[in-house]
C-alpha cells in the first residue's frame, strides 16, 4: 500500500466517523414517529426500514447524484455540479428532510474547506453556497468533499450508505428500540444491500434518478407534525 492509498483510507475513516460534525446524529428519517406509533417493534422491522430507504430512495437518487457529481468534478464541469444540486433539492419533497440535507451538506463543506485548501471545485462550491447559487444538499456536498480528499467514487457511495445505516441504528439505540449488540447485527445484515446498491447505481446518469417510497414519505411528514420529538427528522 502506497502513501496515496493510506491517505485515502484515512479520509474514509475521517468522514465516516460519527465524531465528524455534520449534524446527522440529530436525524431519524421518520423512525421516531414510527416508534412512537408502535409501527416498528424490533430488529426485523428496523432492517426492513433501512433496506427500503437505501433501495427505494438513497440508492436511486442520492447515490446517482453523488456519482455524477464525482465525474463532473473530475472533469471540472461545475455547471453539471449545479445541475445535480438543483435536481436533488427538487426531488426531496419533504421539507424537513430537504432542510436537514441542506444543513448537513453545508456544514460538511464548511468543515472540509477548513482543512483542505487546494481543491478548486471544493472552493467553487463553497463560494456558490455563500452566494446562494447552489443549495448545498448533502449527497452533492459529500461527493465534492470526498473527491477533494481523493476518495474513490464507489467508496464514497459506500460511506454515504453506511453513514445512513449507522445513523438510523444510532437513533434506534437512543429511542430504546434496540440494544448495542443488536445494532451491530443490523449493520452487518445491511452490508449486502449496500454492496448491491453501489454496484447498481454507480454509473447511472442524472436522467435515470428516481425514488419511490410513499410510506417512508408519509412517516417523515407525520414526524414533522409531532408535538414533542427528540430528532429533527
Amino acid at each position: 500500500m502506497n502513501i496515496d492509498e493510506i491517505e485515502q483510507d484515512l479520509g474514509v475513516m475521517q468522514l465516516s466517523d460519527s465524531f465528524f460534525p455534520t449534524g446527522i446524529y440529530a436525524t431519524s428519517n421518520g423512525l421516531e414517529f414510527l416508534f412512537t406509533e408502535k409501527k416498528i417493534r424490533g430488529m426485523a422491522d428496523l432492517i426492513e426500514m433501512i433496506r427500503i430507504n437505501i433501495t427505494q430512495q438513497i440508492g436511486p437518487s442520492d447515490c446517482v447524484a453523488l456519482g455524477n457529481v464525482f465525474d463532473s468534478a473530475n472533469k471540472h464541469d461545475f455547471d453539471k455540479v449545479i445541475e445535480a444540486d438543483n435536481i436533488v433539492f427538487a426531488t426531496k419533497s419533504i421539507k424537513e428532510i430537504r432542510d436537514a440535507s441542506v444543513r448537513s451538506g453545508v456544514q460538511l463543506v464548511k468543515c472540509v474547506t477548513g482543512f483542505v485548501a487546494d481543491d478548486k471545485i471544493l472552493e467553487q462550491y463553497q463560494d456558490s453556497i455563500i452566494e446562494n447559487k447552489v443549495h448545498g444538499v448533502f449527497p452533492v456536498s459529500f461527493a465534492i468533499c470526498c473527491n477533494a480528499l481523493k476518495i474513490k467514487k464507489e467508496k464514497s457511495m459506500m460511506m454515504m450508505l453506511y453513514g445512513f445505516t449507522v445513523g438510523i441504528v444510532g437513533a434506534a439505540l437512543r429511542l430504546g428500540l434496540i440494544q448495542h449488540f443488536e445494532g451491530q447485527k443490523i449493520i452487518h445484515s445491511i452490508k449486502p444491500v449496500i454492496s448491491q446498491t453501489v454496484k447498481e447505481f454507480s454509473n447511472k446518469s442524472l436522467l435515470e434518478m428516481w425514488q419511490f417510497a410513499p410510506q417512508v414519505d408519509i412517516s417523515q411528514m407525520s414526524h414533522e407534525k409531532m408535538d414533542s420529538k427528540m430528532f429533527i427528522t
